[in-house]
């Protein structure tokens, strides 16, 4: 099953590791650092050219090993990630 994450961005629901709220998550250092070093990386996909509310990292479910390095994306969203969350049929907080 795919979510519809914005504009014509699609992600397979199983690779869906985090619907993150931008407001919150940033006012963290490490969140900061992490969203910099995936820009840097060329990991993050636009997936709206209006503000910005939320952002989703997913990785290949066949890569999410304890051992392996995580090949990851990171979506940015005009959504709210509470609306993300009811389209992947998950309960907010989960």
């Amino acid at each position: 099953m795919y979510l519809h994450i914005g504009q014509d961005v699609m992600v397979r629901k199983r690779e869906i590791v985090g619907i993150f709220n931008l407001e919150n998550t940033t006012v963290s250092r490490n969140t900061k650092d992490f969203l910099a070093q995936a820009e840097k990386g060329g990991e993050v996909v636009y997936a709206t050219m209006e503000l910005p509310k939320t952002f989703v990292v997913c990785a290949p479910a066949e890569r999410r090993t304890p051992h392996e390095q995580h090949e990851q994306t990171v979506y940015i969203s005009q959504l709210a990630p509470a609306t993300l969350y009811k389209r992947a049929g998950r309960r907010e907080g989960v």
